[in-house]
Order: structure tokens, then C-alpha cells, then sequence
């Protein structure tokens, strides 16, 4: 069997793993490439479940330098509910006083004949993470050993996302992420490609300002509110307390998907959210 290229993140630095006879794990791209990204440990398993995508992963250079991280946070694979609880200071903590609700508008093939037809913003919160702590402060930009990464679990759901957006022809132009590894991972395992942007990053706090989230609040609302080009979805990759900012919504668990509809004139419409393990199913 043809296993083609995989690129994975090893220690410190990007790696080709080729189907070549001696299944070697060849040396980094660049040296800049090794020491810009570093990071995310994987297993036999891990690559075992990945031997199947062809496609190398390019590893994107640049950004705009970070501004902090964003802490723990758990993720249980239920539905969320329809009642939304905003955070208290960053995904360390998901509790929360009075919530948002939420119902999703379209669903099923509606909302498939929706997404195949673009116009529309996909925000994604990250794929699950191995642990659950606090980095918002800790956090080195382009260090991933600084930063909470991707488990298996989150590596699969991006696998999943991807299969199925391929299954489902639903069009991808511009594929957004934050600077944090979790995101731009899930990016890229998911979409192949994605551009990170300083924006989506969170403030370097252990606990949000009113200030500050009217900061988080103004740097998403591009993103949020800019229509696609014709015939395309756009997608973020971004974290929770962001999201919660500009909508009042907290979204979880890790992987969760909110659809915005933006109408072209600076506002926008929630009209549904998705599950990692959902998406394949659309179509039913």
C-alpha cells in the first residue's frame, strides 16, 4: 500500500514521514522551520490512524506576534446544550452566571444545501487537548512545548472535520486560525492550509478586564462579519472566551463549530453549531 507523505510534528520541528522502503523519518524541512514549530508528540498509533492522508502539511511562518494564551479546559463528547454559560477567565474556567440561549436555525440537509452554497463563517474552537492547564500566560508563540497541544482524540476530530467537508463538497476559501499550536493543528490536519492571525489570540492574562474583552470583542468581529467570497466558506480556528466575547456564547466542548451567516453590512447571524463527530452526518 502507497502510504504516501505525512507530516508530522516530532519533538521539536516538522517531519516527513515517507512511504519509502526504509520508513525512515526523514530530517527537518529547514532549520528555521524545526525551531519555529516545535512540538507535538505523536505515537505509533497516531500515526497509524494518519498513514491514509497523502497530502504534506506546510507548515505557515509568520504571524503578528502573540498576545498570550488561554487556560485549561476539559471537553466532553455531549451535544452542548441549549442554555450557554459565558466564562469566567479564560478556559481554565467554564462556569459562569447567566447564560445566552441558543437554537440552532438550520439543521440536516437544509442546513448542507446552506453551507454547499457559501456565504458563510465557520468558527471552530480547537480540537481537544492533552492536558488541562492554564497557558495563557506561560505561552511562548511559536514554541509548542509552552503551549497545551492537540491529544489523539483532537488529532482525529480534525481528521473528522476534514473527511467529511471532502465527503460533503462544502467549499473552503479562507481558513483563519489563532498563533496557538492547538489551533493552527487543527487547522491544518483538518483543511490542509490555514493563516494565523494575532487577532484571534488571547490577552496575556489570568483574568479578563472589561477592557480586554471588548478588545477580544473588536479583533474577532472581522472575522466574523467579512463576507466570503463568492461561493466559499470562510473558517476560524480560534478558542472559546474569544467567541464568547463577540456573542455571549460560550462554546463547548473542544471542537465545537458555530455557523455564522454574516449579512454584508457589519452584523451577523448564529445559525447553527456542530459537533466534531456530526459533521459526517449532515446529510441524513
Amino acid at each position: 500500500m502507497n502510504l504516501g507523505k505525512v507530516k508530522v510534528w516530532v519533538g521539536v520541528g516538522a517531519y516527513v514521514l515517507s512511504s519509502a522502503a526504509t520508513g525512515a523519518i526523514a530530517a527537518p524541512d529547514s532549520a528555521a522551520e524545526a525551531a519555529s514549530e516545535r512540538g507535538l508528540l505523536v505515537n505509533a498509533e497516531v500515526l497509524g490512524e494518519m498513514r491514509d492522508r497523502s497530502p504534506v502539511w506546510k507548515i505557515a511562518q509568520g504571524g503578528e506576534g502573540g498576545e498570550g494564551g488561554e487556560g485549561g479546559e476539559g471537553g466532553s463528547p455531549v451535544k452542548p446544550p441549549t442554555t450557554y454559560t459565558p466564562s469566567q477567565g479564560g478556559e481554565g474556567g467554564e462556569g459562569g452566571a447567566a447564560g445566552t440561549t441558543f437554537k440552532d436555525k438550520l439543521s440536516g440537509a437544509q442546513l448542507l444545501n446552506a453551507l454547499q452554497s457559501g456565504g458563510h463563517i465557520i468558527y471552530f474552537r480547537h480540537a481537544q487537548t492533552e492536558k488541562d492547564y492554564a497557558d495563557r500566560v506561560s505561552a511562548k508563540m511559536g514554541d509548542c512545548s509552552t503551549q497545551r497541544m492537540l491529544s489523539e482524540v483532537g488529532w482525529q476530530q480534525s481528521r473528522t472535520i476534514g473527511q467529511a467537508f471532502q465527503t460533503l463538497k462544502i467549499p473552503v476559501g479562507q481558513v483563519y486560525s489563532s498563533e496557538y499550536c492547538r489551533a493552527w493543528q487543527t487547522a491544518d490536519i483538518a483543511f490542509g492550509r490555514y493563516e494565523k492571525r494575532a487577532a484571534l489570540n488571547f490577552p496575556p492574562a489570568e483574568e479578563y478586564t472589561d477592557a480586554q474583552k471588548a478588545q477580544m470583542r473588536s479583533a474577532v468581529m472581522p472575522f466574523l462579519t467579512t463576507m466570503p467570497a463568492s461561493g466559499t466558506n470562510t473558517v476560524v480556528v480560534g478558542h472559546d472566551d474569544v467567541f464568547d466575547a463577540a456573542t455571549g456564547i460560550y462554546p463547548e466542548p473542544q471542537g465545537v463549530a458555530y455557523i455564522v451567516k454574516p449579512d454584508g453590512k457589519g452584523k451577523f447571524e448564529i445559525v447553527a453549531n456542530m459537533l466534531p463527530e456530526e459533521w459526517a452526518k449532515l446529510s441524513r
